[in-house]
């Protein structure tokens, strides 16, 4: 870095790294202002937008799609006056002791996070306006989301916003400085933005081209990064109808603009795409239907949760894109069952309770070790096949499906697992599981077997290849020879697996083995 250049460099983005660039949107000679996005990174996670931290023209991009970068590498060039101003103009401000939420001084007024109770450091995950709109008292400026609840931080008066001093990501407490709203004789001096600040008024024209509806639950649920959500919202553009032509299918911002101009449909005159909802994932199938069920009787409108939102569009993608097949079977519990029983009482005054859960974690690791191409991930056209076992357990939680993971099952007992299992149970269903505590899993069961069913199609968790479905045991009658009967109890099977990856005859094989494994524990000695 010179005088009279500037080194932009990727911020801290957490545990992650040599995580992929997916879309850069400036290129050398672009001027951009702080904030604006520059590039976009997809975890296996989340994907993630590295914003300018300050205004400046691009002199040269140093990276390119595809290529993976971590906390510090060196994206591009800003050409610039000299380094201490670039520091100076990234800066976040700084945050004094906890003032009142809104100070005024001459029509200008310091917008600060209010009393939020105990809650320090909150992530901001939403920023609901922009530099230049107008906001009245009460509207939400932002959201934060802690490990127990979400809260938005509502206008403490009306005004214009002149500056905003966050971003997604961006952590808060209570008094820090969120945005500055211009009040009373203050509106009109107008936000102290560059000479361009008018650029956003092409927004009205696009949004009357599009002439559309936007289906809310399929933009939510639409596969695009924030900055394209951004400017879909100021054009008017449902995402849920806009087809992506990123990286699996991912919506940039050039396919937004394409649509807004009618691009996408010249291109190609077919019906539009179905949204999100649809299950169509862009496959041109005919548009969801559009129906005002209040013509037919009573109805409730009830907004998803975020948890929710967010497991719809995985689940979708999973479906969509991984070819499923499911194969049943049965196994013999009977033994294991009492043995299970037994075990709950010795174990009674440690204050441990065994599910049958922890057990069939015991019989996976056994099946995956033998059948190694189960405990695999695609990348890339080759297979790569994992030397550990961590299993996820689908956890329902008042907020929506969450898969928590235990780690190297394989070195851990029974009652260690069901500790864990419980303690990994309680902070999901108080929204306290932490991100790094639902990552890296190689196998996932989803057992119903509390409340019912036989057999069911249980949803691959990418980037995993298969899944274990249970449901409730039954008693059944079982002859070996057609002429003795005796009641054994059955557990239903059903694994879904990805046909990629595996074939049916090694599915069948490995559930015959699990199941075996089930009915003599012994087996996973061998």
């Amino acid at each position: 870095m010179s005088a009279t250049t500037i080194d932009i460099q990727v911020p801290d983005i957490g545990d992650f790294s040599d995580v992929p660039v997916i879309e850069i949107f400036v290129k050398a000679g672009d001027t951009v202002k702080a904030e604006d996005p520059l590039v976009s990174l997809e975890s296996d996670k989340a994907t993630m937008e590295v914003p300018a931290p300050r205004g400046g023209k691009v002199q040269s991009v140093l990276v390119k799609l595809g290529d993976k970068v971590s906390q510090g590498s060196v994206i591009m060039v800003f050409e610039g006056e000299a380094a201490t101003a670039a520091h100076a103009e990234a800066a976040k401000p700084s945050v004094s002791a906890p003032p009142s939420a809104v100070s005024a001084p001459a029509g200008l007024a310091e917008v600060r996070v209010p009393d939020i109770g105990d809650f320090k450091d909150v992530p901001v995950i939403e920023v609901f306006v922009k530099v230049g709109d107008t906001v009245k008292a009460e509207d939400p400026l932002v959201s934060l989301e802690s490990d127990k609840a979400t809260m938005d931080v509502p206008a403490p008066l009306s005004g214009v916003a002149q500056a905003i001093r966050v971003q997604v990501g961006d952590k808060v407490s209570e008094g820090s400085m969120i945005m500055t709203l211009a009040t009373g004789e203050g509106v009109g001096a107008a936000p102290t933005a560059p000479a361009a600040a008018p650029a956003p008024a092409p927004a009205p024209v696009a949004a009357a081209a599009t002439g559309a509806v936007v289906d809310e639950t399929a933009f939510a649920l639409a596969y695009a990064g924030p900055a394209a959500r951004k400017l879909a919202r100021e054009m008017g553009v449902d995402l849920g109808a806009v087809k992506g032509t990123g990286d699996h299918g991912r919506i940039v911002r050039d396919d937004v603009l394409a649509f807004a101009k009618g691009g996408a449909s010249s291109a190609k005159p077919a019906p539009a795409p179905a949204s999100a909802s649809a299950g169509g994932g862009g496959l041109d199938l005919l548009p969801w239907p559009k129906v005002d069920f209040a013509k037919f009787g009573p109805v409730e409108r009830k907004e998803l949760s975020r948890i929710k939102k967010i497991s719809a569009a995985n689940l979708h993608r999973n479906w969509v894109v991984i070819p499923h097949v499911t194969t049943h079977d049965e196994a013999d519990i009977t033994d294991l069952e009492a043995f299970r029983v037994q075990m709950n009482k010795e174990l009674e005054k440690s204050g441990v309770k065994l599910s049958m859960l922890p057990f069939m974690m015991k019989a996976a690791v056994a099946a995956l070790k033998k059948f190694p191409e189960f405990n695999a991930s695609l990348d890339d056209g080759a297979l790569v096949l994992k030397n550990y076992w961590h299993i996820g357990f689908a956890a329902d939680t008042p907020n929506g499906l969450m898969v928590p993971v235990i780690r190297d099952v394989d070195r851990k007992t029974v009652p260690d697992i069901a500790r864990e299992m419980g303690e990994l149970a309680k902070l999901a269903r108080d929204g306290k599981l932490k991100p790094d505590q639902m990552q890296g899993g190689t196998f996932t069961i989803s057992s119903l077997g509390g409340i019912g069913g036989i057999y069911f199609t249980p949803i691959i968790n990418a980037p995993e290849v298969s899944i274990m479905g249970v449901c409730k045991s039954y008693w059944k009658q079982v002859s070996s020879d057609g002429k003795q009967y005796q009641s054994r109890l059955i557990l239903p099977l059903s694994l879904s697996w990805d046909h990629r990856v595996i074939d049916g005859a090694a599915a069948a094989r490995f559930n015959v083995h699990f199941a075996n494994v089930l009915a003599d524990l012994r087996r996973v000695l061998f």
